[in-house]
């Protein structure tokens, strides 16, 4: 009898741990599309000098499954929807414009999701997304200063024009590279920030969630 009691336990478990990846799995699937879906409605130019450089809300459905399930999970939403979008909505963007997204949402997300990771309240949430933000602004101002130049130059080996272009890359990073990135990443780790409860609440926890046990006031 205890063996039996023991073995429709261990099936339950089984059952439970499976429906609980296969959730897992749609919600990130979910975030994925919407990703895909607001970076393809929802993109205009901040500085009308370098109007290639586009804000998108895209970012922010890729933080909500980071601080939802982890860092980890984050640059997984980041490298799935990033390859989707690149060869789909976004194709006239080429490999460049893959590799940057990967780049760029990676770092904020690895920042962000860990330092929430450790610190789960509110006031975590707000350090990991200043220091994503921060992290990703640094890490795109030196991804392209060494590696846009190639990008942009049709011939690798022709060393003189690599370094002519990188001069003119130069000339864009603190007038406008740096701080298109600020406004992006800091725009959306805002409404990130300001939507998560319930966004986290109703679709990534689900309607059990919101009759459970409250969280603390001090967190998110």
């Amino acid at each position: 009898m205890v063996f039996q009691v023991l073995l429709i336990s261990k099936e339950c478990f089984i059952m439970s741990a499976r429906s609980a990846r296969i959730k897992k799995l749609a919600v990130m699937a979910m975030l994925v599309a919407l990703s895909i879906v607001l970076g393809s409605l929802v993109h205009f130019p901040i500085f009308a000098p370098v109007a290639f450089l586009e804000y998108d809300p895209a970012e922010i459905p890729i933080l909500i499954g980071t601080f939802a399930y982890g860092p980890l999970a984050g640059i997984v939403l980041t490298v799935v929807a990033s390859l989707i979008q690149g060869f789909t909505v976004s194709a006239q963007s080429g490999v460049m414009g893959i590799a940057m997204h990967i780049f760029a949402t990676s770092t904020l997300v690895l920042v962000a999701g860990t330092i929430y990771k450790f610190r789960h309240t509110r006031s975590g949430a707000v350090i990991g997304l200043v220091a994503g933000v921060l992290a990703m602004t640094v890490a795109m101002m030196v991804f392209n200063h060494f590696i846009t130049p190639y990008f942009i130059t049709p011939d690798w080996s022709d060393a003189a024009a690599v370094a002519a272009n990188r001069a003119y890359v130069d000339t864009l990073l603190v007038p406008f590279i740096a701080p298109f990135n600020l406004i992006k990443a800091g725009v959306n780790s805002t409404i990130t920030f300001l939507v998560y409860k319930v966004v986290s609440r109703y679709i990534v926890h689900g309607d059990a969630f919101a009759s459970g046990p409250r969280k603390a006031a001090d967190q998110i």
